[in-house]
C-alpha cells in the first residue's frame, strides 16, 4: 500500500478543483467545477493526497453563524476500506466545532453507515430521480422568471437558517434559471451530465408538479431531481410521469438544531448543497 504524503489530511485549494472533479466523475455524480470551485473558495475543503494525487476530499460549507454543510466525501476506489472518509469527515466535524456549528448532510445509504457512529442522526429521507431524454413541447406554456428574494425566503423558512449566499451563486450562473408559476418556484441548473431542478418550494403538491412538468417540456438533456420522500404523493406523481427513482439519500443533522425547520420544500438543492 502506498503511503501517504506524511498521511496528513490537508486543506484544498482552487488549484485542486480538477482534481476534485475527477473523483466526482469516478463517482458518476453530476458535479461540475462550478461547485468544487465555489466549495473551495467558499468553504473548507479537506484532501488527503497519495503519491501527489488527490485521492479523497470531504467539504465543510458554512451557511450563517450556527450551521454548516458536510459533503464532496468522495474516495478513490483502490483507497477505499481504509477510514479515510471517516478521517476527513472527523476534521470537518472538528472545524465546524471550533466554530460552535451544527453540520448538515445528505448520505448514502453507505454513507449513512459511516456517519451514524460519528454522531449524526437522520432527520429526512430523500430520493433521487432521472428523467432522460425526450423531446420538448412546443406547446408548452410560458413560464415567468422567479425572485431570488422569494427562493431565499422559503428556503430560508423550510430549512431554520439562511443560505442566501449559496442561492445567490447558483442562481448566477451560467445556464441558471430561475423559474416560477403558480406560486411554486425552482431552480434549474446545468451540472456534469444532467439539468437539476431544486430547490423546489411550492404551496401544494399540484402547483409543484406543475411547474415539474412546464420545466421538462422545455427540456431534451437529463434531468435529476431529489425530492422529499413523504405522504404527499410528489415521488409517485413524478414516477407516474417517467421519473425513475436512482437511490435515495438520508439528510442528517450533528448537534442540535437552532430553529425548527418549517415546511418542507418539494425538491432540495442537490445532495452536494443540501
Amino acid at each position: 500500500m502506498a503511503v501517504t504524503e506524511a498521511d496528513n489530511v490537508v486543506r484544498l485549494g482552487d488549484d485542486d478543483a480538477a482534481a476534485g472533479l475527477t473523483l466526482s466523475t469516478e463517482a458518476h455524480w453530476n458535479q461540475s467545477e462550478a461547485d468544487w470551485r465555489f466549495f473551495l473558495r467558499r468553504g473548507q475543503t479537506f484532501g488527503v493526497r497519495e503519491d501527489c494525487q488527490l485521492v479523497a476530499t470531504a467539504a465543510l460549507l458554512p451557511h450563517d453563524a450556527t450551521n454548516a454543510w458536510i459533503s464532496m466525501v468522495l474516495v478513490t476506489q483502490s483507497c477505499r476500506r481504509r477510514g479515510l472518509a471517516t478521517r476527513l469527515v472527523d476534521r470537518c466535524l472538528a472545524e465546524a466545532g471550533r466554530l460552535k456549528l451544527t453540520t448538515w448532510l445528505d448520505a448514502t445509504p453507505d454513507g449513512a453507515r459511516v456517519y451514524e457512529p460519528l454522531g449524526f442522526s437522520g432527520v429526512l429521507e430523500l430520493r433521487r430521480l432521472r428523467l432522460t431524454e425526450r423531446a420538448p413541447d412546443a406547446k408548452a406554456a410560458p413560464l415567468n422568471a422567479g425572485q431570488l428574494t422569494d427562493l431565499i425566503a422559503s428556503d430560508r423558512a423550510a430549512l431554520g437558517f439562511d443560505r442566501t449566499d449559496l442561492l445567490t451563486e447558483l442562481s448566477t450562473r451560467e445556464g441558471t434559471r430561475l423559474l416560477e408559476s403558480n406560486g411554486a418556484i425552482a431552480l434549474v441548473r446545468s451540472g456534469r451530465v444532467a439539468q437539476h431542478i431544486g430547490p423546489l418550494y411550492a404551496p401544494d403538491v399540484s402547483s409543484a408538479l406543475a411547474l415539474v412538468d412546464a420545466i421538462v417540456a422545455r427540456e431534451t438533456a437529463p434531468i435529476l431531481l431529489d425530492a422529499v420522500a413523504g405522504p404527499s404523493g410528489f415521488v409517485d406523481a413524478l414516477q407516474q410521469r417517467g421519473w425513475a427513482i436512482e437511490r435515495p439519500f438520508l439528510r442528517m443533522r450533528h448537534g442540535a438544531a437552532a430553529r425548527p425547520p418549517g415546511a418542507l420544500p418539494f425538491a432540495v438543492a442537490g445532495p452536494e448543497y443540501g
